[in-house]
């Protein structure tokens, strides 16, 4: 009786345009089965990390038997059919998602690679770096980052749109020279350029303290931006030296560094002078907030744009730790009501046209 209902299935294959040998189909479309079998018990102790390994050797598998058996696309259709036939209560077997299953061995030939990384996130994280990431060293770097920080998906599309891969790590410092390692190393890491303000809600034009008010406003966005291990600690910070007082636009704590990070921010293009500033600052913040446990205070100046050379002779001599890096804000809305000018100027034309049309010369 199964051989009559394996002839007659591959019959209506072979009538959908799908040539495949009874036996050969058959045999994989067995193991496929014992597989997913086998995976569903190992599931109970690790639903995740089976469930992303599953996928990737079945994809490995559909690829081979395309390259061996000469298989078309159309394969996959059939298969399943075939394997939510045998496992109706299981999702995840649809055409698409089978296609996912391929795409996805094939960009990760290494199993080793994908045991490592890739089954610590989910399968729609793993779908939408596949999608979204095609450099392969950037893919990895991305679900790293996803494991250490647990992005939602929202959040690593997020942070994948706004090339994050490409802005960590850019600041101009001078860590090198005044921080030991591997502090120096883990720090240059965390700071980046640009830093995105597109979730803020003020005009280009905005002076520094409407800034830095719409910065704490969304506050749970700007750590988004600044990445995993900063604290709030507060804005406009009081310092007080020798009588006088400071105010500090922006102070955390590095819970990894261990160490406290005062911001400047500045809506126009960095200036040697702001470096000096930011030197004294530092310089406070070690003496009055530092404790013996706690590492050496970073500065970090946040321009609106900067002169590499000018950012690099700035911080040549400087003993503290600095970083000087740009922000983006959000981009200016077009105006979507005509101007006054623009009014005066349609009438006068439909005025024109009026009277030509009625023989009067303009």
């Amino acid at each position: 009786m199964q051989d009559n209902a394996d002839s007659v299935k591959c019959k209506k294959m072979a009538a959908k345009g799908i040539t495949i040998q009874d036996n050969s189909y058959n045999g994989f479309l067995q193991e496929l089965k014992e597989r997913i079998r086998r995976a569903q018990v190992k599931a109970a102790l690790s639903v995740n990390r089976e469930l992303v390994l599953l996928y990737w050797q079945i994809g490995r598998e559909i690829l081979a038997r395309q390259a061996s058996e000469g298989w078309g696309t159309k394969v996959i259709d059939q298969l399943a059919k075939d394997l939510r036939g045998e496992f109706p209560e299981m999702s995840g077997l649809s055409s698409r998602n089978l296609k996912y299953m391929r795409a996805f061995a094939e960009n990760y030939p290494n199993q080793a690679i994908v045991q490592e990384a890739l089954a610590q996130i989910t399968w729609y994280h793993n779908i939408t770096l596949v999608e979204k990431v095609k450099d392969p060293e950037q893919r990895l770097w991305y679900a790293k980052q996803t494991v250490i920080n647990g992005w939602s998906r929202n959040v690593l599309v997020l942070q994948i749109e706004s090339r994050l891969f490409e802005r960590q790590g850019s600041a101009i410092t001078n860590f090198e020279q005044s921080l030991p390692k591997p502090q120096s190393d883990l720090a240059q890491q965390l700071l980046k350029d640009p830093y995105n303000f597109e979730f803020l809600t003020i005009s280009q034009d905005a002076k520094e303290l409407e800034l830095e008010r719409d910065l704490v406003t969304h506050i749970r966005d700007f750590l988004l931006e600044l990445g995993m291990g900063f604290s709030f600690v507060g804005s406009q910070y009081p310092l007080t030296v020798d009588g006088k007082d400071y105010r500090l636009d922006l102070l955390f704590y590095h819970l990894q560094l261990r160490c406290f990070v005062v911001i400047e921010l500045k809506m126009g293009e960095f200036q040697p002078e702001f470096s000096g500033k930011m030197n004294f600052y530092v310089a406070v913040v070690d003496d009055l907030l530092k404790k013996d446990v706690d590492n050496p205070t970073i500065g970090l100046i946040l321009c609106k744009s900067k002169s590499k050379t000018t950012a690099e002779y700035a911080l040549r001599n400087v003993k503290t730790p600095i970083g000087i890096s740009t922000h983006r804000l959000p981009k200016p809305m077009q105006k979507s009501l005509p101007s006054v000018e623009q009014l005066e100027n349609e009438l006068q034309t439909i005025e024109i046209k009026v009277e030509s049309h009625d023989g009067y010369s303009p």
